[in-house]
């Protein structure tokens, strides 16, 4: 997924300050295209600023329009997000759907784009606004207080893409299937040591292995302990079995 094609888009927003903060969070996540429905005059440039800190050139770059439906023209949908459930609104996904939504869409620097809406701060999207996109999106909180900050808002569904994109980095880098066949084996040969099952069921637990610590996404360092530890209760099972015969 390439998040250069996901356009954080605000429809008319009250406070500078929240602009900035938006910038900040769109940057947190990797993403750049920032759209305003509005003008750029209507904003306390230096408020912005103080807010985006090192985000600064998001919003040195952003794009100003007129209406949510020119915002989103080049787009293959627009999401737009609200916490209230009205007549209009139908089905509204959940953050990490639209993340899902956006995967399954997005692809190379010259593919489609997607919009992510989200209304003014004190009234949120309106019915027309909404109109304007092609989905909704919300976020679940607390009844009691169920308004988010604009910039977390944001935040949320930005975090959510970008966890769904391949920019997020594991922390670890996985072993190759190829590698995998070498952690398999000794597992394998260990068990068959100490007689957990006959040379006829190998194949079966080989692929078994092999399967479960691919989805783990297992690393060098994991693969190799994985494969002492197996050794290790081999040689006790058989000194063990040693000493009783003894």
């Amino acid at each position: 997924m390439n998040l250069k094609n996901i356009a954080i888009v605000l429809v008319r927003p009250d406070e500078s300050r929240n602009v900035g903060a938006v910038c900040r969070a769109m940057a947190n996540n990797g993403m750049s295209r920032l759209r305003i429905v509005g003008n750029r005059e209507d904003y306390d440039d230096e408020r912005v600023r103080v807010l985006a800190i090192h985000a600064a050139p998001i919003w040195g770059k952003a794009e100003f329009f007129d209406s949510i439906s020119e915002a989103v023209k080049d787009c293959v949908l627009a999401a737009g997000t609200t916490r209230r459930r009205g007549k209009k609104r139908g089905k509204l996904l959940l953050p990490e759907e639209f993340a899902d939504t956006c995967s399954s869409v997005l692809g190379s620097d010259d593919g489609p784009k997607v919009a992510a809406v989200f209304g003014n701060e004190r009234t949120g999207l309106t019915e027309e606004e909404l109109d304007e996109c092609t989905m909704g999106v919300t976020i679940p909180s607390d009844a009691g207080f169920g308004s988010l900050n604009l910039s977390h808002a944001v935040q949320i569904i930005c975090y959510e893409i970008f966890r769904k994109s391949s920019a997020v980095s594991p922390g670890i880098v996985p072993v190759s299937l190829g590698r995998l066949e070498k952690t398999t084996s000794v597992i394998c040969e260990s068990l068959q040591k100490i007689g957990f099952f006959k040379l006829a069921g190998r194949d079966d637990m080989e692929k078994f292995w092999r399967d479960i610590l691919s989805r783990g996404g297992v690393s060098e360092g994991e693969a190799q302990y994985i494969e002492k530890t197996f050794s290790k209760i081999a040689g006790l099972a058989g000194k063990n079995n040693a000493k009783v015969l003894d």
